[in-house]
C-alpha cells in the first residue's frame, strides 16, 4: 500500500510536472522479497553474459541521453551541461564495470599441504539511497558494480527527484535485464531507507547524503552487522598559493563551488588564499563570480540554475543575511528557488559560514600565511571529503595534498570525480569508497577454500 502521492515541481518555476506514488511498507517489503529471488538467477548468469547486459543497458541509456537530461533539467534545475554529463555518465559506469563480471579474481595462495583458494562471490539484495543533488550518477555509481558483482539491487530516489531513477528502472527491462535485479522504489526515506536497514535480506546498504542521517544509517545497520557504504557531508578548501597562476585559478573557482547552484558535497565553498596574494585574487574572482548566466535551466546558455525548494533556499538566504557578502551576482526574480552566487568574508575559523556545510551557493574566504597553516586550516573541521589546491610549485602542491584530510583532492584542478578512480571522505564525510576499478569487490563476499593433496 502506498503512503500517498508526491508531487513534483521543477525549481525554476515551481510548477508541477508529475505525480509519483511513494511506496509504504508492504511495497517495500515485496521489492525486496522480489529482489532476494531474482538473486539466485541473477548470479549464476554466466559472467560474458551479464557483461554483454550491462553493456546493452548502457547502450539503451546512451541512446536516451537527451531524454534523460531533458528530466534533469525539469526536476532538478540542473543546467543543460551537467544533466547531459549526468546522463552520460550513468552509460559510462554501466560499460567501465560490464568488464568486472569477467575480471572479478580470486587468489590462489600457497599453502603447505594442499591448494588455497579465494573467490568473490555477491552478497545478495543491495539497497541504494540516492540523494537529491544528482540523481542519475549516485544511481549509477551504486547499481552499475553492484550489478556487476552479481547481487540484485533495489534503488531508492529522493523523494524530490524521482523521475530519472525511475525511466533508468524502465530502460534496464528495456535492455534485457531480468524483472526485480533493478528495483525502482520511491518513497520516503523514514519508510523504504528505514526498511533497507532493518531487512534481514538486505545485505548492504549504500547512502549518499546528510552525515547526520549516515550516522543513524550505520547505527541501524550495526544492528545486523550489515555492510554500509556512506558517502556524506563535506566542507571542502580550494587553496591558492601567491605562485599559482591566478587567473586560471581566479577562472576555475567559481565552478568549483557554484556548480549546481552550491548543492554539492564536493563543493569548495571555503576559499584559503595566500595573504600577499589576496587582494588580487580577488580582485580576479569578482568579475568571474558576476559572470555566471544565472538563468532558467531550460535556457542552455544557464550555467547554474535554482537551488531544489524552498526549505533549501530559505536556509541558504539565512546563512546570506547574516554574512559579510564582498561581492554575488545575479538571479532570477519571480518563481524559483534562486539564490546567487555569493562570496563573504569570514571574521574567522568559529563562523558558522566558515564551518557548517550551507550546500548552496556561498563561498567563504579567508586569508594564510605560509603552507603549514594553509594545510591547518584545511583540516581545521569535522569533514574530509574534497578539496583543491593551485600553485606552480608541483612538489609544493604534492606536500599539501598529502598534508590535507581529505578522500579526493586535486592539484590545479577543481574537479572530484572520476569513474575509474576511487571517491570517497575522511572524517565524518563518510565510509567506505565508490568508483574505481575495486568498486565491485565492496559488493562481495570474499570465501577462502582450501583443498588438501
Amino acid at each position: 500500500m502506498t503512503t500517498g502521492m508526491h508531487t513534483v515541481l521543477n525549481p525554476a518555476t515551481e510548477q508541477p510536472v508529475a505525480e509519483v506514488p511513494l511506496a509504504g511498507l508492504a511495497e517495500t517489503d515485496a521489492a525486496i522479497a522480489a529482489a532476494q529471488e531474482a538473486f539466485g538467477a541473477w548470479r549464476s548468469v554466466a559472467p560474458g553474459e551479464r557483461a554483454a547486459l550491462l553493456r546493452r543497458f548502457a547502450a539503451v541509456v546512451d541512446a536516451h541521453v537527451e531524454e534523460l537530461a531533458e528530466l534533469e533539467v525539469r526536476n532538478s534545475g540542473h543546467t543543460w551541461g551537467n544533466a547531459r554529463w549526468e546522463a552520460g555518465n550513468v552509460r559510462d559506469c554501466l560499460n567501465y564495470y560490464s568488464a568486472a563480471p569477467e575480471r572479478l579474481f580470486g587468489k590462489q595462495i600457497p599453502v603447505a599441504g594442499g591448494v588455497d583458494l579465494t573467490f568473490h562471490e555477491p552478497l545478495g539484495v543491495v539497497g541504494v539511497i540516492v540523494p537529491w543533488n544528482f540523481p542519475m550518477p549516485i544511481a549509477g555509481w551504486g547499481f552499475a558494480p553492484a550489478l556487476a558483482a552479481g547481487n540484485t539491487v533495489v534503488l531508492k530516489p529522493a523523494e524530490l527527484t524521482p523521475l530519472t531513477a525511475i525511466r533508468i528502472g524502465e530502460l534496464a527491462l528495456e535492455a534485457g535485464l531480468p524483472e526485480h535485479v533493478l528495483t525502482i522504489l520511491p518513497g520516503k526515506g523514514s519508510v523504504v531507507g528505514e526498511r533497507f536497514v532493518t531487512h534481514p535480506l538486505v545485505r548492504k546498504v549504500c547512502f549518499t547524503g546528510s552525515t547526520e542521517v549516515g550516522k543513524r544509517i550505520m547505527s541501524g545497520c550495526a544492528d545486523q552487522v550489515k555492510r554500509v557504504t556512506l558517502e556524506l557531508g563535506g566542507k571542502s578548501s580550494n587553496i591558492v598559493f601567491a605562485d599559482a597562476d591566478l587567473k586560471a585559478a581566479a577562472a576555475a573557482a567559481p565552478y568549483s563551488v557554484f556548480d549546481n547552484a552550491g548543492q554539492d558535497c564536493c563543493a569548495r565553498s571555503r576559499l584559503l588564499v595566500e595573504r600577499s596574494a589576496y587582494d588580487e585574487f580577488l580582485s580576479l574572482l569578482e568579475p568571474a563570480v558576476t559572470a555566471l548566466r544565472v538563468l532558467d535551466p531550460s535556457d542552455e546558455a544557464s550555467e547554474m540554475g535554482p537551488l531544489i525548494s524552498s526549505g533549501q533556499r530559505d536556509r541558504v538566504r539565512e546563512y546570506v543575511d547574516h554574512a559579510d557578502v564582498l561581492f554575488a551576482g545575479a538571479a532570477p526574480s519571480g518563481a524559483g528557488y534562486w539564490v546567487p552566487p555569493t562570496v563573504a568574508g569570514v571574521s574567522g575559523t568559529d563562523d558558522p559560514l566558515w564551518r557548517e556545510e550551507v550546500f548552496g551557493p556561498v563561498l567563504a574566504v579567508l586569508p594564510f600565511d605560509d603552507e603549514g597553516q594553509a594545510v591547518e586550516l584545511a583540516n581545521d573541521t569535522e569533514y574530509g571529503l574534497s578539496g583543491s589546491i593551485f600553485t606552480s610549485d608541483l612538489g609544493k602542491g604534492l606536500r599539501v595534498a598529502r598534508g590535507v584530510e581529505a578522500g579526493n583532492l586535486s592539484v590545479n584542478s577543481h574537479s572530484s570525480v572520476r569513474y575509474w578512480t576511487p571517491f570517497g571522505g575522511y572524517k565524518q564525510s563518510g565510509l567506505g569508497r565508490e568508483l574505481g576499478p575495486d568498486a565491485p569487490y565492496a559488493f562481495t563476499e570474499e570465501k577462502n577454500v582450501f583443498i588438501a593433496h
